[in-house]
């Protein structure tokens, strides 16, 4: 299993790297390796690369995303941000890092749904958020 059989992302913003576990329409367990290639430690910051916290959102959002379009009610649909609640960065991530990831999906309609993440290194947490999210028919945005 793996998050391009869930997700339409693909690289270079594809960011959960290792899907451990799903409960369609519940929760999901991954991880993200950061290696230290990532074009975006370049210029964040040059001398002290550091990832950036909306980026450790994303890869919450990633996954969240999986166990959402696991649940066959949701087929055909695209998960998209509604709004991010109460995030918190604790630590910095740096090259080299494995960022553990983990969400439970709460309240969830046909057209909308709740979720709470948590993102950490070595046990130590490093991001915690509380996701909104609206589904979209999955097809394509600007039409022909």
């Amino acid at each position: 299993m793996r998050a391009v059989d869930f997700l339409p992302h693909r690289d270079p913003f594809l960011f959960v790297t290792d899907l451990r576990s799903v409960e369609p329409g519940q929760s999901a367990t991954g991880a993200w390796q950061l290696t230290g290639d990532e074009a975006f430690f370049t210029g964040h910051f040059p001398g002290r690369p550091t990832l950036p916290g909306v980026l450790m959102v994303e890869a919450l959002a990633q996954l969240g995303a999986c166990a959402v379009l696991a649940d066959p009610n949701h087929a055909g649909k695209l998960p998209l941000f509604g709004g991010i609640e109460r995030a918190r960065f604790r630590r910095q991530v740096v090259p080299g890092d494995l960022l553990e990831l983990e969400v439970n999906l709460g309240r969830m309609s046909a057209r909308a749904g709740k979720g709470s993440g948590r993102a950490t290194v070595d046990g130590a947490l490093a991001c915690e958020a509380d996701l909104l999210f609206v589904l979209v028919d999955a097809g394509p945005a600007g039409g022909d």
